[in-house]
């Protein structure tokens, strides 16, 4: 399929070529921006990751992704080696480093560090944490509604690999879109253990039916802040909303559906497993929805 497109789609930018990258305290040119081959990260997908969207001069919901990162670190026994308030400067670095004041998006990225043999064992991660920020000038640009294929690969109980982490070991979520790539589609939709519509291999997942929003229960899910800021604005603005287990029947037949992440916000489906939902195109919900959401962006 040639026009295959995907959630994080954006438009070119010259600037991209010249971006600075902070590296462990460092800001290098994009072509020389790199971490070892003996790094933890590189070699066994061992850390964390947040992205963010700058608005208007503003890392958006900061304090929530810090909350976010901060807790996986933990989660995971990694200590990050810079405070929050050390975050957040670097973060002001390099987008200052980088004329960015909007329509920017930042990869903040935690690994264990440097081993000092190739094996997994945490023990061996010597010299760490690696800190990478990259920051890319990124405008959305997604010329039509998401098509999704429904895919074996699910998302996992918490004592396999619990899919709240935002890890880099992030393989079962690449075969799943490689999967729904092979079916004609552009990202996958995954169910949850129980056979449940549960996300997509890259954003939370969200169908409208009369009136009223459906999402997962979060048991299965990455726990997105896009999503509960949607949530919220659903229950400030009596908007019905459930949090609750659902079929592809119920997917099927639903009058829009539309997927939630840093990078799109609101991206609307147009197409499940060859079946049109709704008009195929974004409907009044989602519309709604996405301005509701600028709304808050804009006062955060």
């Amino acid at each position: 399929m040639t026009d295959t497109v995907t959630t994080h789609q954006a438009a070119e930018d010259a600037r991209n070529e010249n971006v600075k990258i902070w590296v462990n305290g460092l800001l290098k040119p994009r072509a020389e921006a790199m971490v070892s081959v003996f790094d933890s990260g590189f070699m066994l997908g061992d850390g964390v990751w947040e992205g963010m969207r700058l608005y208007n001069g503003r890392w958006a919901f900061l304090d929530d992704h810090l909350d976010r990162l901060f807790e996986a670190a933990k989660a995971i026994d990694l200590d990050i080696g810079m405070t929050r308030a050390a975050v957040i400067s670097a973060l002001s670095e390099t987008q200052t480093a980088n004329a960015m004041t909007a329509d920017a998006h930042a990869r903040l990225m935690v690994t264990r560090g440097v081993k000092s043999r190739p094996f997994q064992h945490p023990g061996l991660s010597r010299q760490g944490p690696t800190v990478v920020i990259i920051m890319e000038h990124s405008r959305p640009s997604i010329p039509r509604p998401i098509r999704l294929a429904t895919v074996p690969h699910m998302r996992g109980l918490p004592m396999t690999q619990d899919p709240k982490l935002n890890s880099h070991s992030k393989l079962n979520c690449i075969l799943a879109c490689i999967a729904a790539e092979k079916a004609g589609a552009d990202e996958a939709l995954m169910l949850d253990v129980h056979g449940f519509v549960n996300t997509t291999n890259a954003c939370n997942f969200f169908i409208v039916r009369r009136g009223e929003i459906w999402t997962s229960t979060g048991d299965y899910c990455m726990n997105g802040i896009t999503r509960q800021k949607v949530i919220d604005l659903c229950r400030v603005n009596g908007i019905p909303v459930h949090e609750r287990n659902f079929s592809l029947v119920d997917t099927y037949g639903a009058d829009e559906a539309f997927l939630t992440g840093t990078f799109g916000a609101q991206t609307p489906v147009g197409e499940i497993d060859g079946r049109v939902i709704g008009t195929g195109e974004m409907g009044p919900m989602t519309t709604r929805l996405r301005g509701l959401y600028r709304e808050l962006v804009g006062a955060a």
